[in-house]
């Protein structure tokens, strides 16, 4: 009987995907982060129990602009900076490289 192979989560994506580096895994990395900082806010609006529409008054957009953003669309960090602070929720962002840290809260 022959032998199954398992892979990793990391060995799958090289294989599907591409290695870390290349401009296909760069692409989805960046495309997976800013899906999960617009399920973030989402998930904190609905917690509040405010509508898109609320959370949109709030910092001046649309209810539209809104949705885009909890779908990782035209997200910018001064927009999630002014959502998290309408939202009244601390969040903090680490951007680490070469042991160099920056935190923005």
């Amino acid at each position: 009987m022959e032998e199954k192979k398992f892979y990793t989560q990391e060995e799958v994506k090289d294989m599907l995907i591409g290695k870390k580096g290349t401009p296909e895994r760069d692409n989805y990395e960046r495309e997976l982060n800013l899906f999960l900082i617009g399920e973030a806010i989402k998930r904190t609006r609905l917690d509040k129990n405010m509508t898109q529409e609320d959370l949109g008054k709030l910092i001046g957009v649309q209810k539209a602009q809104i949705s885009r953003i909890e779908n990782g669309k035209n997200l910018t960090l001064a927009t999630v900076i002014k959502i998290f602070k309408a939202l009244g929720v601390n969040a903090r962002l680490e951007i680490e490289d070469n042991g160099y840290k920056v935190a923005l809260c």
